[in-house]
C-alpha cells in the first residue's frame, strides 16, 4: 500500500475534531465555472480563503476546519462529463432520497417530509465548518461564515439553499443523554484514534477510495478523480426526548426496574458512556474521571486476544449487553452477525447535536433537538446502507427475529419489541410498544474529494 498520502485527504475521514460547533451550509450550483473556482479556493493556498482541512494536520491546532462533499448532480452541475459520471456506483447516483424506502426512511421519516431542500436535486455541493474554538465559537462561526459566502456568493458561483447549525451541549451528551463518539475505527496508516481501539485496524479500502477494494461495486475513474476519496451519507436526525423519557417511565412501573437501567440496555451503554460490558450492573463509580473514556472502547462480545477479562469469557447470548442494543448492533465488534464478521461493515461518525438542551420540566416545548450526522465510507451500499437495512432495521442480523433497533430502527408502537436476556435458565424481560424514537428529517449522498480531485475539478474547461 506504501505511505498514505495525508495532505491529499480530507482530515474527518481520518480523524475526528472534536468540534464545540458545525455549521453545514447547503449550496446550488448557478454558474459551473466560478462554482469550480469556489471549490478550487479551498486549495489555493491564499490567507483571504478558508483552506481544506486535510489528515496531515491532526497534531495542529486551528479555530476551525472546513471540509466539502458533492452530490451526483452537484458534479453533474460542475461540469463533469456523462462519460466519468456514469463510472459512479448506482446508490450514489441515486441519491440519499432514493435510498429512503431500502434503510428505512419511511413514513414520518420519508423523503416528502423531509425539510427543504434536501428531497430536492437542486441539493449540489455542501461544505461543512466545523469550529474548535471554544473561547470565542460564536464570532468565529460568522467570521468564517461571512468569508465563505463572499466566496461562493459574490461570484455567483452557489445560491445558498439552506444553513444547518449543530452545537456541542453540556458534557458533551447527545439529545438522549448518552455521552457518544466512542467507539470510531483506527485506519491503516492515519493518525491514531483520540480513543484507544482494541480493535483490529480497519483497511485503507474500507474508507478510501482507489486502492485494493473488496467492498465497492464500482470505483469511478479517471484515478485522479477517485484516489483518496470517500462518500459520506449527510443525515438530519430528529429525536424525540419527550418520547425516549416516557416510555422509559412506563416501562420502569411495568418491569419494576430502574429506568436507567433501561435506557442502559437499550443503548448498550449507560449514559455516561460506560459499556454494559465492563459495567453490566450499575453505572461507573469512576464515570467522571478523565481516564474513564480510555476504558469506554476497550471493550468485545466474545472473547479476543485483545479481550479476555475470563478464560472462560462470552457474551454472545448478550446476558451483559443485549444483542438487540444499539451499540451492538452497529458495531458488532467481533460478533457472528448478518454479513459475516461484526468487523466487516465499519463506519466513520462525526456530527455534532442541533437545538436546546431537552428540559424534563418543559417536555413539550414543541422545539425541534436532534443531531447533525456524516457517515463515511468507501461505499455507502456496503457500509452505511448496510448498517441500516440489516442491522439496524432487521432481526435477522443476528437471530433476533422481527426487531429493530430501539434507538434508530424504524419502530411503531404497534410492533416494537426489546428482549432483555437476565441469564441462563431465567424468562428474559421484554419491553414493547416504543415508538419511532428517531425521525429523518433530511438527507445527502456526498462524495468527498481528495485534494487531486479538486484540482481535477477546478480545471475542467
Amino acid at each position: 500500500m506504501g505511505t498514505l498520502q495525508l495532505s491529499d485527504i480530507q482530515a474527518f475521514i481520518m480523524h475526528t475534531y472534536r468540534p464545540c460547533a458545525l455549521r453545514a451550509f447547503v449550496l446550488k450550483v448557478q454558474n459551473a465555472r466560478a462554482a469550480r473556482q469556489f471549490l478550487g479556493s479551498f486549495i489555493s493556498g491564499e490567507a483571504s480563503s478558508p483552506q481544506l482541512a486535510t489528515a496531515d494536520q491532526w497534531e495542529q491546532h486551528h479555530s476551525y476546519r472546513v471540509n466539502v462533499g458533492i452530490t451526483y448532480s452537484g458534479l453533474a452541475a460542475l461540469g463533469v462529463p456523462e462519460s466519468v459520471l456514469l463510472t459512479f456506483p448506482d446508490e450514489f447516483a441515486g441519491g440519499a432520497a432514493a435510498a429512503a424506502q431500502r434503510i428505512g426512511d419511511t413514513d414520518d421519516s420519508a423523503p416528502e417530509m423531509w425539510q427543504a431542500p434536501f428531497a430536492s436535486p437542486d441539493v449540489h455541493v455542501l461544505v461543512f465548518l466545523f469550529i474548535t474554538d471554544k473561547v470565542d465559537t460564536e464570532n468565529t462561526v460568522e467570521t468564517v461564515s461571512a468569508r465563505l459566502r463572499a466566496l461562493y456568493g459574490s461570484t455567483g458561483a452557489c445560491q445558498e439553499l439552506s444553513v444547518r447549525d449543530a452545537r456541542s451541549l453540556p458534557g458533551d451528551v447527545a439529545h438522549f443523554g448518552y455521552r457518544d463518539g466512542f467507539a470510531q475505527p483506527t485506519i491503516e496508516g492515519g493518525p491514531p484514534s483520540v480513543i484507544p481501539d482494541i480493535l483490529p485496524q480497519a483497511a485503507v479500502s474500507e474508507f478510501l477510495l482507489g486502492y485494493e477494494n473488496l467492498t465497492t461495486d464500482r470505483v469511478p475513474a479517471p484515478l485522479e478523480l477517485c484516489r483518496n476519496g470517500s462518500y459520506a451519507a449527510f443525515r438530519i436526525l430528529e429525536q424525540d426526548c419527550h418520547a425516549f423519557e416516557a416510555f422509559l417511565a412506563e416501562q420502569s412501573t411495568q418491569t419494576n426496574l430502574d429506568p436507567e437501567f433501561i435506557a442502559a440496555k437499550l443503548c448498550g451503554r449507560w449514559r455516561s458512556g460506560a459499556p454494559l460490558t465492563l459495567f453490566p450492573n450499575a453505572d461507573d463509580p469512576q464515570r467522571d474521571e478523565p481516564e474513564s473514556f480510555a476504558r469506554y472502547n476497550s471493550f468485545d462480545y466474545v472473547k479476543t486476544d485483545n479481550f479476555a477479562p475470563s478464560e472462560d469469557y462470552d457474551d454472545s447470548r448478550g446476558y451483559l449487553c443485549p444483542i438487540g442494543s444499539h451499540i451492538r448492533r452497529m458495531n458488532p465488534r467481533h460478533s457472528r452477525v448478518a454479513g459475516n464478521s461484526g468487523l466487516s461493515h465499519r463506519i466513520v461518525r462525526r456530527g455534532l447535536p442541533y437545538g436546546p438542551p431537552y428540559d424534563s420540566a418543559n417536555p413539550q416545548d414543541g422545539l425541534e433537538r436532534g443531531l447533525l450526522g456524516l457517515f463515511i465510507g468507501a461505499s455507502l451500499k456496503n457500509q452505511f446502507e448496510f448498517l441500516m437495512k440489516h442491522w439496524a432495521n432487521d432481526g435477522g442480523f443476528a437471530g433476533m427475529g422481527q426487531t429493530k433497533d430501539p434507538i434508530l430502527g424504524d419502530n411503531s408502537p404497534s410492533d416494537s419489541k426489546f428482549v432483555i436476556p437476565v441469564e441462563a435458565g431465567k424468562k428474559p424481560v421484554v419491553v414493547r410498544g416504543f415508538p419511532r424514537l428517531v425521525k429523518t428529517r433530511g438527507g445527502a449522498y456526498c462524495f468527498v474529494p481528495s485534494v487531486t480531485a479538486i484540482k481535477y475539478l477546478s480545471a475542467l474547461p
